[in-house]
């Protein structure tokens, strides 16, 4: 199984180079669970300076309002009322992060990482875990996410992320950009800046059904230069993504009902 680096400055430099890593060294293998072959490989992608513009690309599956919810399901847990609705449901990361079961009782890790870098700046310990294997072994969609790590180095605030399994054509940038903004939420607690984002996925792929669009991103990709298929997060784009809330609000208060 093959093993990727990336490094970018820049976070939509360092996805479009994961996805032609993908591209270009995947081995097409079956995927028997989910009855079609995938492009794959182990990818670790590096962003040194998450929060430069450009930060948005535009190789992903959906736009701003897409984006804003998914943002919110991670940070506010929107959807945290669907859990145990059916199989699909038995978790969402927010809910993960927040109200980890241990013997205890719950423990919101995003507390804890912020309490334990306060009480260490060089701590190790800051990790927030995802996986519960009293449920993921015997769920049909176990969590991809399984743990993020923070650390204080040269007083910036550093993620490192692992993703058992993630797909690079449909969730790796909304999955990238909504870490990055928990990365800064927490950095702006500590009062430090944000540092690199690493992003590590055991498994980098993109299945049969979606080969079709990973081609039609890397054809993006060397058609033209970065600011052709990216735009600046501050600005207009952060304004028609916080513009999106109260439509996102209004679906949820819907689906709620």
């Amino acid at each position: 199984m093959k093993e990727i680096l990336v490094e970018a400055n820049l976070l939509p430099e360092a996805y479009h180079k994961a996805l032609e890593a993908l591209h270009t060294h995947g081995d097409v293998i079956s995927c028997n669970d989910w009855s079609q072959n995938q492009k794959e490989v182990s990818l670790t992608m590096v962003v040194k300076t998450p929060l430069a513009e450009p930060i948005i690309s535009k190789l992903f599956i959906g736009g701003f309002r897409e984006l804003q919810q998914y943002v919110m399901e991670v940070l506010d847990g929107i959807l945290d009322f669907k859990i145990g609705e059916d199989t699909y449901w038995e978790y969402t990361y927010h809910d993960r992060m927040v109200n980890f079961p241990t013997v205890s009782g719950n423990v919101n890790q995003v507390e804890f990482v912020i309490n334990e870098l306060k009480r260490s700046a060089d701590s190790r310990r800051a990790v927030i875990n995802i996986r519960d294997n009293s449920i993921d072994p015997f769920n049909e969609n176990p969590a991809c996410l399984q743990h993020m790590q923070f650390l204080i180095r040269d007083n910036k605030l550093h993620c490192k992320v692992l993703m058992r399994s993630n797909d690079a054509a449909k969730a790796t940038f909304m999955n990238a950009f909504a870490f990055i903004m928990l990365q800064k939420q927490i950095a702006d607690a500590l009062g430090v800046e944000v540092g690199t984002y690493s992003h590590r996925a055991n498994s980098f792929h993109c299945y049969e059904k979606d080969f079709a669009l990973l081609q039609q991103y890397i054809d993006g990709i060397n058609k033209g230069e970065l600011k052709d298929v990216t735009y600046e997060y501050e600005g207009l784009f952060k304004d028609m993504m916080e513009e999106s809330i109260p439509e996102i609000e209004e679906l949820v208060r819907e689906l709620k009902n």
